[in-house]
């Protein structure tokens, strides 16, 4: 028992005394290893009278564990240290100016910045992003939106058909409503961002574009839900405190009522400014779901109603960002893209949002 007790203190005196990591794991051998002096008293409880072994054992455990704890002190200790001093040694100058041979960096496109932001806002008011694929059959993109065989959005001249016309490249993000609604049970409150396309060219219409609609079927919705959520999105979105807002009666085939939204605007040399002046500008179009587009999707209509909007991202992009040309926007122009993009870690967010 003496020479368990001359080890213990030999070796916490030892550890107290450890200046590096090194000398630490040597002590760590010595004492706790499997030849160590510590290990070597636990060989030795087996030599000794039976009425001694209990004692002797206990004795081993505990200067065992002292020596351990000691050890883990010591190495946070020296780990401490020796961290500290590599952080003395590798400071970095935070303040020092960006080089200017440094690479390039990318921006994000005017379409993704929209299209997060109309998220985020419609997002707030519980509306749950949906998205579906882009090239879709003939009923959920004509026939369960109610859009009849004869209607000229059919044409070869509006869509873009594939496989004999039995497939074909979306029009609308509608479609993604079917597809929510196919699969669910109301209420749904979704919004369905994305690609969609339609054979137009020119300064305000290209093949592909992007739209972002929504649905919001509920019992007892009515219009006056929808001109509040238009008018909460769009006064967030471009950033006002009043959004003189104008609806005019139209026709789409699966709302009804319908109607197209105008927003006050004021034109000059400078562009079109939204949210002042006596012009006004078409913006979106909307309106209460057709009773037969929610038949079709296997939802009573005389229980539940609900409305639908749809909105073009390059139009708002056009419209808050001052981009006065459609075809720009994919055009892949370095010198478009760096005037119009937005720093990946510096994004404009939308007021309100």
């Amino acid at each position: 028992m003496n020479d368990l007790e001359s080890i213990k203190n030999e070796a916490l005196s030892a550890i107290e005394q450890a200046d590096d990591l090194k000398i630490f794991d040597d002590l760590k051998v010595k004492y706790l290893g499997k030849k160590g002096l510590i290990s070597g008293q636990m060989q030795q409880i087996g030599k000794l009278p039976a009425e001694q072994r209990k004692e002797f054992g206990a004795l081993v455990n505990r200067v065992k564990n002292e020596v351990e704890s000691a050890l883990v002190s010591k190495k946070e200790q020296l780990e401490d240290r020796a961290l500290d001093a590599r952080l003395a040694q590798e400071t970095i100058d935070v303040s020092l100016p960006v080089r200017e041979s440094a690479v390039p960096q990318g921006s994000v496109h005017p379409v993704t910045q929209v299209i997060d932001e109309c998220i985020a806002i419609l997002g707030s008011m519980g509306f749950e992003v949906k998205r579906g694929p882009e090239i879709e059959d003939d009923f959920h993109n004509f026939t369960a939106l109610n859009i009849p065989p004869n209607h000229p959005a059919r044409q070869m001249q509006d869509t873009f058909y594939l496989q004999g016309a039995e497939m074909l490249l979306r029009t609308h993000t509608s479609s993604v409503q079917i597809r929510s609604m196919e699969h669910g049970q109301p209420p749904f409150k979704i919004i369905a961002p994305g690609r969609v396309y339609r054979s137009d060219y020119d300064m305000t219409h290209t093949p592909m574009f992007h739209q972002i609609e929504g649905l919001y079927i509920d019992k007892d919705i009515h219009m006056g839900h929808l001109k509040g959520c238009l008018y909460d999105f769009l006064q967030a979105f471009f950033g006002l405190d009043e959004v003189p807002l104008r609806f005019r009666p139209s026709f789409f085939p699966f709302t009804e009522p319908s109607a197209e939204v105008d927003i006050a605007c004021k034109r000059d040399k400078a562009g079109v400014q939204v949210g002042q002046g006596d012009d006004w500008l078409e913006i979106l179009g909307c309106g209460m779901v057709h009773p037969n587009v929610l038949t079709n999707v296997g939802v009573d209509p005389n229980e539940y109603q609900g409305f639908a909007f749809g909105i073009g991202i390059e139009r708002l992009a056009m419209l808050k960002y001052g981009a006065p040309d459609l075809r720009a926007f994919f055009d892949n122009d370095i010198r478009w893209l760096t005037h119009y993009g937005f720093g990946g870690l510096d994004i404009p967010l939308a007021k309100g949002a």
